[in-house]
């Protein structure tokens, strides 16, 4: 995405050693911005500018970094301190095992608010916050069209706990700017399972998958339906949403198109990485084994939920509204399954 003269103008990407920031930050610096990160500790700043490298930029002075965590006011005000714009990617961790709900929904939630406030004190134009699509196809009855923006998850005692602290965050930072936000503007970006090409050893759910089942640990396939985009488009909707005039005060699904099972995406990897995804399984597993595995296996039980179920959903907002023009979805996993073979993560 082009844009000029913005070589005075600084942003603040949150959570700058995750996935996604990453390749923000990487479009941010290329667009002609400077760009302030925060990370957990500063032992990660090699990391990230490694990244950036293996990404095509050496963002030398250009990218500063500050420590802050989501769960402490510390060092927020100085992280936005001279920023025009914020974009909120960081967010905790999900946890596969938890004594309570809360353990997620709390941190989540307050995050949002403390990134908030401190962007609004700051006099920051607008925050784009990196909500997900779990804050949108969950809870609903089963249906054949595509979900849209319109859509929000219906929290319900069976909702999961991410999927629950996900929508409950992005409920609260909408809530925040209509009662306290004052001039500070927001847009909201609700990205798929990401896809793309890994620049490190920090990369999304989605791609975990990829490898697992590029290095055969997986006997097969649940049938679960995703839709998927790439890093790079995730990345893309992001500078869309945080300098288009349109964008202010809405939020737009990242997919890259209609929604495909498990076992679609090995026959995709089977198609295109030959002799590569020689331990790619296209089996489809019966649902009866994935419950049965589930009784043991953490990662299992939490997908239960999603067997057979249509999680359909569509681009056209951000489409029509902010001409934002995503890879397909078959580019996403071929770039992925490249990008770990290149890394030697997949050998």
């Amino acid at each position: 995405m082009t844009t000029i003269s913005n070589n005075e103008k600084t942003v603040l990407v949150t959570g700058g050693s995750g996935f996604i920031a990453v390749h923000c930050i990487l479009q941010l610096l290329n667009a002609g911005f400077r760009v302030k990160t925060t990370v957990r500790s500063l032992t990660r700043e090699p990391e990230v500018r490694a990244m950036l490298k293996e990404g095509g930029v050496d963002a030398g002075d250009r990218l500063s970094f500050i420590t802050a965590e989501l769960g402490s006011d510390a060092n927020w005000n100085e992280a936005v301190a001279d920023c025009i714009y914020v974009i909120h990617v960081a967010s905790p961790t999900p946890l596969n095992e938890y004594k309570h709900e809360d353990e997620m929904i709390i941190p989540a939630r307050e995050g949002v608010l403390r990134v908030l406030r401190a962007a609004r004190d700051a006099g920051v134009k607008r925050v784009v916050l990196t909500s997900a699509i779990g804050a949108v196809v969950y809870g609903h009855k089963p249906q054949t069209a595509p979900y849209t923006e319109q859509d929000w998850t219906v929290i319900t005692g069976n909702t999961p706990a991410y999927q629950k602290s996900k929508t409950l965050a992005e409920r609260a930072a909408w809530e925040f700017i209509e009662k306290e936000g004052g001039t500070l503007e927001l847009s909201v970006v609700n990205p798929v399972g990401v896809l793309g090409p890994v620049l490190g050893t920090d990369y999304s759910h989605s791609i975990h998958f990829l490898q697992n089942l590029m290095e055969g640990k997986m006997a097969g396939n649940p049938k679960v339906n995703s839709s998927y985009v790439d890093v790079r488009d995730v990345a893309d909707l992001h500078l869309r949403a945080m300098i288009d005039p349109a964008a202010k005060g809405q939020r737009f699904i990242a997919t890259a198109g209609e929604s495909i099972w498990m076992v679609e995406v090995a026959k995709i990897l089977k198609q295109n990485i030959g002799a590569l995804a020689e331990k790619v399984s296209v089996k489809e597993l019966p649902n009866t084994l994935v419950r049965m595995a589930a009784l043991k296996n953490p990662m299992a039980k939490a997908i239960i939920p999603f067997l057979g179920v249509v999680m359909n959903t569509t681009n056209q907002k951000a489409v029509s509204m902010l001409g934002w023009s995503p890879r397909s979805t078959e580019e996403a996993i071929v770039a992925t399954a490249e990008s770990l073979i290149r890394l030697g993560i997949v050998k």
